[in-house]
């Protein structure tokens, strides 16, 4: 989001799989990464290098050496979602913390398409959790600076199955999956993807003329990973593979497909009427009431073996998530 950019670079924007304020961004001698680095040289077999000679020992190991010891820090910090070698902020390319910039006012003010999907965190955390205390320790694990506080709020924003029965985390699907699988997705795809992304519609709205088209995708593709992150990749480029499976997942490939297309070329999503001209007009996200976010697919769960058929696509009420991204934007930020 560099502000001197103006409008020579960029006409509008389509952001997916996240936001800038999405998970963190430290700073590049944050000990995390100094940890990680450590452990990569150590692995590439230039431990006892000094410190000035570490690069040109680096270079100097053969390609093998670099890739495995780049996939064994990397599987090292996967389960605990760490992931290595990740953008830091080092004070040129990435001049600022992303929440910083949101908060400073200054950036390329262009149209905005952005959204995110149900089940956002499915596909990261472990499937296998099964106490309250896993829960616990891996936020606690994953955002070292959050204070106890915060951690007792993170367990009552998302209910404990294992104590309330009337938790919507309770999970009586047939899966091989732990007891606490569905509430660690839940609230991991809030922090990671769904609550950053409404947080660039919440900031991007409220500080910019150029409109807005926030979404959520919501069609079951599997019974365990639900509208999983990525699932809408291929409606969005109207791919065979998926409009072959039913007339239902065609319209909303080719509803996806007609906003999109639109959006390219206009930066508005209703303004080319294509061939899905019927197609509900997508209302531009305003935070000054509850904000209105367009729905795809809502109730279809055909992939994952249903008869649901659900709403191709729908306005609605920003009331999805609200309550629980209240509180990670207050958080936004504090990661080091």
């Amino acid at each position: 989001m560099n502000h001197d950019l103006g409008h020579t670079l960029f006409h509008r924007a389509i952001i997916e799989s996240g936001a800038a304020t999405s998970r963190a961004v430290h700073s590049y001698d944050a000990h995390l990464h100094e940890d990680q680095f450590r452990q990569f040289v150590e692995e590439a077999g230039c431990k006892d290098a000094p410190s000035h000679e570490v690069m040109d020992c680096l270079r100097g190991q053969p390609e093998s050496a670099i890739t495995n010891a780049s996939f064994t820090v990397f599987d090292r910090y996967n389960p605990s979602v760490r992931w290595a070698f990740q953008p830091v902020i080092d004070g040129e390319l990435i001049k600022q913390r992303p929440i910083d910039a949101w908060e400073s006012g200054k950036w390329n003010k262009i149209p905005i398409l952005t959204g995110f999907n149900t089940n956002e965190g499915t596909y990261y955390v472990p499937p296998s959790m099964s106490k309250s205390e896993e829960f616990t320790a891996f936020f606690q694990t994953l955002l070292p600076a959050y204070s106890a506080s915060d951690i007792k709020t993170i367990d009552k924003l998302y209910p404990d199955p294992a104590k309330d029965t009337s938790s919507p985390y309770v999970d009586t699907r047939a899966l091989p999956v732990g007891p606490q699988y569905k509430r660690v997705e839940a609230a991991y795809g809030h922090y990671a993807y769904a609550c950053p992304v409404r947080q660039t519609a919440k900031f991007a709205s409220a500080g910019q003329e150029p409109p807005v088209f926030l979404y959520r995708w919501a069609p079951n593709k599997t019974v365990q990973g639900g509208a999983n992150h990525g699932d809408q990749m291929a409606y969005e480029t109207f791919n065979p593979e998926v409009r072959a499976i039913s007339e239902n997942q065609e319209k909303i490939a080719g509803t996806l497909h007609a906003y999109f297309t639109s959006f390219i070329v206009s930066g508005d999503p209703n303004a080319v009427p294509g061939a899905y001209a019927d197609r509900p007009s997508w209302e531009t996200y305003n935070t000054s009431s509850s904000g209105r976010i367009m729905v795809f697919g809502e109730g279809n769960d055909e992939r994952a073996g249903g008869s649901g058929v659900g709403i191709a696509a729908q306005v609605v009420d920003d009331d999805w998530s609200r309550k629980e991204c209240n509180f990670w934007w207050t958080k936004s930020g504090i990661s080091d």
